[in-house]
């Protein structure tokens, strides 16, 4: 196997609230390699934003922090730049789409003026050649009539044009890593596939590497290569795509595919939710974290945490009774 593009080494984030100290993402750890589509994902206030705001510098200190772990990027650790060094890397090497285009837009800048920021930071092209990027990338993304676009403001565009322009924003500078945060959650399905399949195109193109997050496990069956599973700031599951949807190892997973809808299913068949709530991350219970909500916990599980390992198979799972699960799993 090559070098991983990214790594992330025992990455530990936390915030400091009214209500005491959140480990957001707390021991993290993942790789992913040049040109891969690899997937984070989990419930909503699981770390996956964190994690991704971790790795482009950007949570917000005070109140938050990035106590430890290493964020390797082509071999050098992004926690120990400078704040000038990471705006260098932020945008041309690694590029983010961040969610809820309706917002993350200038509602006071023209398009142009906001596609170009980037390219005038980090190229030396002229300004008619600039302009002329501007024009290539929303033809890119599949806006018709992009030089009228040009001198429009984000306010006379649908939110889907709207997620098209923060994708050509992203990729403006053809970076080696491209995050999608929640990039289709505000769209609608059909544009959504639209989206998931532009930004496919265009990483497999370019060579680009996608780190996509997502609480949408239709998303990662058939965009991703591997997938990691969070839950309360740790991953409990981590492997290929493929399998972790014909012999997933850790209850959580199970839980979260087990709650979408099949389309092999019988008419009629009810959904099976997880039981219980995510827990107070300010307040997180003994054990392991999901053990209050699991069909599989033993004593073990309620006095200890379980930390990920590799399985016989190459997978990796957080979880003490897998083998059982593996055994039990239909």
């Amino acid at each position: 196997m090559t070098e991983p593009l990214l790594k992330v080494e025992n990455l530990q984030t936390q915030f400091r609230t009214e209500g005491g100290l959140v480990k957001a993402v707390d021991d993290v750890s993942f790789e992913v390699q040049p040109g891969e589509t690899f997937a984070l994902v989990g419930e909503s206030g699981c770390g996956k934003s964190v994690t991704a705001l971790s790795i482009m510098g950007l949570i917000p200190n005070p109140p938050g922090e990035i106590v430890s772990g290493k964020i390797e990027f082509n071999g050098v650790d992004l926690l120990k730049l400078s704040g000038r060094e990471m705006r260098e890397i932020r945008g041309s090497k690694i590029g983010m789409i961040f969610q809820e285009p309706m917002s993350s837009l200038n509602p006071v800048l023209t398009i142009q003026s906001q596609l170009t920021e980037a390219l005038r930071i980090h190229t030396d092209l002229s300004k008619n050649a600039t302009n002329d990027r501007a024009v290539e990338l929303v033809d890119m993304v599949g806006i018709a009539d992009a030089k009228t676009r040009m001198k429009q403001y984000p306010h006379q565009l649908s939110g889907g044009q709207r997620q098209r322009i923060m994708i050509a924003m992203a990729m403006s500078c053809t970076p080696q890593l491209l995050i999608a945060d929640e990039a289709t959650t505000a769209l609608d399905v059909t544009i959504q596939a639209q989206i998931l399949d532009l930004m496919k195109d265009v990483t497999e193109q370019s060579g680009t590497a996608l780190l996509i997050i997502t609480h949408n496990l239709g998303i990662v069956a058939r965009y991703a290569n591997r997938v990691a599973v969070m839950y309360a700031g740790q991953l409990r599951e981590v492997g290929e795509a493929v399998e972790m949807y014909t012999e997933p190892r850790h209850p959580y997973t199970i839980g979260l595919l087990r709650s979408v809808p099949r389309l092999d299913s019988e008419k009629g068949t009810p959904l099976a939710p997880i039981a219980g709530e995510i827990p107070d991350l300010t307040n997180l219970p003994s054990g392991c974290a999901f053990s209050p909500r699991c069909g599989w916990a033993v004593d073990k599980c309620f006095e200890e945490s379980p930390l990920l390992e590799e399985t016989s198979s190459g997978k990796k799972v957080a979880c003490f009774e897998h083998q059982s699960v593996a055994l039990n799993v239909q």
